[in-house]
């Protein structure tokens, strides 16, 4: 059954949809006549962006990222790895990072450090969910999606252990199928 181990639902797929529409337009108006470049975060935010490019009014390209801090845990090493990185350079880009999921901010900190380095005309980024108790590095975010309590959540891209991306809304997994993990 697909919504097995599912707790229950933190953010429903009409609230995702038209939080998602309203980022979008916001970003259309920000960056009108820009040479925008959207960066997903691989793989957590590929739903996101995907929704996202759909209600975006203006021309941008995609690129992608993948990286590695949590291995087989629910709590992030520290350590950062780039799995996968840019195709193609970003020098004189209006570069927008986009990501499922900002908890520690160690990750997206690590991205903004190593790509502003590359020299790009502005960085910002856009996050459908923040979660700001479990902050360690204080990273700035220019567009939210929603703040969410600390749990671990699932769906709409997010996993655990590979399973449950294709869940259409935000979940939460029941404690006991990650509580001996950590």
């Amino acid at each position: 059954m697909l919504t097995h181990g599912v707790d229950k639902t933190l953010i429903p797929e009409d609230q995702l949809r038209q939080r998602t529409k309203a980022l979008a337009a916001q970003i259309s108006r920000d960056y009108e006549g820009k040479d925008l470049l959207l960066i997903c975060v691989l793989k957590g935010g590929v739903m996101f962006l995907v929704d996202l490019m759909r209600e975006l009014t203006i021309l941008h390209d995609i690129d992608f990222m993948a990286t590695s801090s949590y291995g087989a845990s629910t709590e992030s090493s520290g350590v950062v790895r780039i799995l996968k990185d840019l195709d193609k350079p970003i020098y004189g880009r209006d570069v927008l990072i986009v990501d499922d999921i900002i908890d520690s901010g160690r990750t997206v900190d690590y991205l903004m450090r190593i790509l502003h380095e590359r020299g790009p005309a502005s960085l910002r980024i856009c996050t459908l969910l923040n979660k700001p108790e479990r902050r360690e590095v204080e990273v700035q975010l220019d567009y939210i999606g929603f703040d969410i309590p600390n749990e671990f959540v699932i769906g709409y891209g997010m996993d655990f252990a590979e399973k449950y991306r294709n869940l259409p809304f935000i979940g939460v997994l029941k404690p006991e199928y990650y509580q001996d993990l950590d």
